[in-house]
């Protein structure tokens, strides 16, 4: 029998991916893990509203699946009282999950200095972390206090691939103005520079629909690097728990 592990998920008030939180949630709840969420002043979050109803015509949102899986999360205690960013005591946690979205509240998540020094007290732990799509962004900007260098450098990491973002861009701006571009830079921009000069972006097969689920891994990409995983968009979200948990579990293991 697996052994209960602790998983530490911060978020932003608002406008936080469904999947690439609730997959993550259902499955490491089912697989008997604890998960504890965090926001910035204990406040209960809210996911992405378009992705919950479909961001234009009624698609390019949450598949059905995560998207119950999220009503259900929302009922949990855990999401219902989550703790302070300025609570998360790092060495409390067996792993954290980073995960992402675009809409403008992720900048409140995205962007955090106080947040980022929880991260990286966590990583100096070398215990699991992943991070998917712009989560990815926590990593790259969170610095090493002993090198002043991102957390990134010199890894592999994968994360929402520039063509990916761009097309979501093109293809709503008449709609939804700047929705998908969380910031000026691309997030490939921002993590390539990041992993400079020695560490290696991985960018996946091109995919712009194709979706893995809890049974079909085919279209999903994730790479692994040591404890660390990372993955690029919500289509990847099944697969991305798989890896992680599975580091986490063999970590257990391993006492």
């Amino acid at each position: 029998m697996t052994s209960t592990r602790r998983v530490i998920i911060p978020l932003p008030d608002r406008d936080f991916d469904v999947t690439e939180v609730a997959v993550p949630w259902r499955l490491l709840v089912d697989a008997g893990h604890e998960v504890v969420f965090a926001t910035e002043r204990g406040q209960t979050p809210a996911a992405d509203p378009l992705l919950l109803t479909g961001v234009i015509f009624g698609k390019l949102g949450a598949e059905p699946e995560p998207k119950r899986f999220y009503e259900q999360m929302i009922q949990s205690p855990a999401y219902q009282k989550p703790i302070t960013w300025e609570a998360i005591e790092p060495e409390a946690y067996d792993g954290l999950v980073l995960p992402g979205g675009h809409a403008p509240g992720m900048r409140q998540y995205l962007g955090s200095e106080a947040l980022q020094a929880k991260v990286a007290a966590f990583w100096k732990l070398g215990r699991p972390v992943g991070a998917i799509c712009h989560g990815v962004l926590v990593l790259a900007r969170t610095k090493d206090a002993s090198t002043g260098k991102s957390l990134l450098e010199g890894r592999r990491t994968t994360c929402l691939p520039k063509y990916m973002e761009r097309a979501a861009y093109f293809l709503t701006a008449w709609k939804l103005g700047r929705y998908y571009r969380t910031y000026p830079a691309y997030v490939e921009e921002e993590v390539r520079e990041a992993l400079a000069p020695s560490g290696r972006f991985e960018r996946g097969p091109r995919e712009y629909s194709r979706r893995g689920t809890a049974t079909d891994h085919g279209p999903a990409f994730v790479v692994e690097d040591g404890d660390y995983v990372s993955a690029r968009w919500p289509g990847d979200a099944y697969l991305f728990t798989e890896r992680f948990r599975a580091k986490l579990e063999a970590r257990a293991a391993r006492g």
